[in-house]
């Protein structure tokens, strides 16, 4: 490997990148800010030819192919924990550079932060004092450098003789730019090179540097007297500002880079493998989650159409506020769960995301987008006939009994909604959105739980003790049939701002014999009266308020395909038996079915904790 020309003089930190068994005795944190004008009585350690002169001036070298070192005594922490945010830095130095002679350019110097003080292992000349022909380059040198370099060297990639480049574990430099250097006598610009100084040095975490007092500086000596007149002086305040825009520009690209991408992720995570996308894979995926990307938005969170970059796979991914609690562990195992179901009537859950303050989780793409878009239309927009209508309904009916019966373990929904059923590119309905479901073993109750879920499809026992069953969505279902029958939702506002339940709409016109009028309008007549019927009554009868009179969701399949004739049940028998059964227990069917409440149960505690 072909070498620099540099005598390897060097000003470090230290970088802690963790707390280790070999590293955390050496390096207890200490003062995060300092300021040297002038050297005598520095707190710094020195190492090979470096010094300091009485004058205050801290000599690095003063001839060529050596090694000076000046290390600031106390590390510093740069992370204060192992898995934290590094942290932000800004370093100011005022240094000298002068050469007797300019018939040749050698040698140049670095600042760097480095996680030892130890280099006794490393080359002078050509590796600056950093590296060796086998480490140049290795990712396990944790060392940040920039170099102010005066020999141009194609080997690596130089771009002139007199610039600075950023280098990280290599001498290959991700950034650099021509020296801001000028000759007094000529004003152009030139090569710098020989003996090096340094006069002043200051140091702030998280904030800027403090201040050097340039006054109080030591003056550089004069150079040698045979060839004084062509001494190159550089100018330390143009030293100076050159330096802090290029250290301050490289550090903010790459803590705008961290915290761009930045994730939250526990160790036991790890056992969810292929379930846990990386949050920079679907920030590129939806073009940085923008506007323009956005699906749709609830009190859950936001939806966006995003290409998975490798496999360009189009997705949905969804971003909902938590906050961490012990219940994650236990969410996240339930997602990574729910992740394995596979069903043609199901939008599959492929994985998720952690971030500090929000979960992201992502679906397959259905490109005809939500029901509800086509339910609660206006009445010149496309709507669904009622051929499309009868089969999304036997289509979502067919997921739940999968869920309830036929995987290996009870998933219970608690979101069954319009809005929640997608339709894929040939408008089949695909039940999707698992981000509340819960999951118990068969034959097992589920544990009382946070009501979580959209009012008008809540259960009245899950709205009295909080207790999530495979027969609470059923009562769902039951809202969600009259939803796709009647066009109309569940709950909505009339003329005179009273609100109307659509559950009591549509038994009203049992009671008067007129339940066909129910129907959708925008259906213009277009059904099958048979089908309307028994759809109409097979809602009622998934909403009544008793949970064990309720179908469940294999009756509900048998009466949709037609093997099971629906109940007979006189509507004189549903009002009187079940309202006299109701009032004696001090409730109103429609006050305890349907709260004065329009808006979303969005307390994510069972995201949580108490889940």
């Amino acid at each position: 490997m072909a070498a620099k020309r540099h005598p390897s003089i060097l000003v470090c930190v230290c970088l802690i990148l963790s707390l280790g068994p070999n590293l955390g005795a050496f390096c207890t944190p200490q003062a995060q800010s300092f300021v040297y004008s002038g050297f005598n009585g520095a707190d710094v350690t020195l190492d090979g030819v470096a010094m300091v002169r009485p004058d205050g001036l801290l000599q690095l070298t003063n001839v060529s192919d050596v090694r000076g070192y000046a290390f600031h005594r106390d590390p510093l922490l740069f992370r204060k924990s192992p898995n934290g945010v590094v942290r932000s830095f800004s370093v100011s130095l005022v240094f000298g550079v002068q050469s007797e002679f300019v018939e040749s350019s050698v040698d140049g110097m670095t600042f760097f932060v480095a996680a030892s003080k130890n280099f006794s292992s490393t080359f002078s000349g050509g590796f600056l004092g950093l590296f060796n022909d086998s480490t140049d380059g290795s990712p396990d040198n944790h060392i940040f450098a920039v170099e102010i370099d005066t020999f141009k060297n194609g080997e690596f990639m130089d771009m002139d003789s007199n610039h600075i480049g950023i280098d990280i574990n290599s001498l290959f430099s991700i950034q650099a730019r021509t020296a801001g250097f000028y000759d007094d006598n000529t004003g152009s610009t030139g090569p710098i090179n020989t003996q090096y100084y340094v006069l002043g040095w200051s140091f702030g975490m998280d904030g800027p540097a403090p201040a050097i007092n340039i006054t109080n500086l030591p003056k550089l000596p004069h150079g040698h007297r045979k060839a004084r007149s062509k001494v190159i002086e550089i100018v330390p305040p143009i030293a100076t500002a050159v330096f802090i825009a290029l250290v301050g520009t490289a550090i903010f690209l790459i803590v705008r880079r961290r915290l761009r991408y930045a994730e939250l992720l526990e160790d036991w995570e790890v056992d969810f493998g292929p379930h846990r996308f990386s949050y920079k894979d679907l920030y590129h995926a939806t073009d940085g989650f923008k506007n323009k990307r956005l699906l749709g938005a609830g009190g859950f969170g936001k939806v966006y159409k995003g290409v998975l970059p490798t496999s360009k796979m189009e997705v949905a991914v969804k971003k909902v506020p938590h906050e961490s609690g012990q219940g994650m562990k236990e969410f996240v195992n339930e997602v990574a769960t729910i992740g394995r179901l596979r069903h043609r009537y199901l939008v599959q859950l492929l994985g998720y995301c952690r971030r500090k303050d929000e979960l992201i989780l992502v679906y397959e793409y259905m490109p005809n987008g939500s029901l509800d878009k086509y339910l609660h239309c206006e009445e010149d927009k496309p709507t669904l006939d009622w051929t499309q209508r009868f089969g999304v309904i036997k289509g979502v009916a067919c997921g739940l009994l999968y869920l309830h019966e036929k995987w290996e373990k009870v998933v219970i929904h608690r979101d069954i909604k319009a809005s929640n059923v997608l339709l894929d590119g040939e408008m089949n309905g695909r039940l999707g959105d698992f981000g509340l479901a819960r999951l118990c073993d068969h034959g097992t109750d589920l544990q009382t739980t946070h009501v979580v879920g959209t009012m008008g499809y809540l259960a009245p026992e899950l709205l009295r003790m909080g207790k999530a069953s495979p027969l609470t969505d059923v009562f769902a279902f039951g809202t969600f049939l009259l939803e796709v029958a009647c066009g109309q939702r569940p709950i909505k506002q009339d003329l005179q701002d009273k609100q109307i339940m659509l559950v009591d709409w549509v038994l009203e016109h049992w009671n008067n014999g007129s339940l066909v009028q129910a129907m959708d309008t925008k259906l213009h007549g277009n059904y099958d009266n048979d089908e309307a019927n028994m759809v109409l009554k097979l809602g009622l009868l998934c909403l009544h308020p008793l949970p064990i009179a309720r179908p469940a969701m294999r009756q509900v399949m048998e009466y949709l395909d037609g093997d099971m004739a629906l109940p007979e049940l006189a509507p004189t028998h549903f009002n009187v038996n079940m309202v006299s059964m109701l009032q004696s227990r001090g409730f109103r069917p429609s006050i305890m079915l349907y709260p004065d409440l329009t808006s979303s149960i969005n307390t994510f505690s069972g995201l949580s904790g108490g889940r």
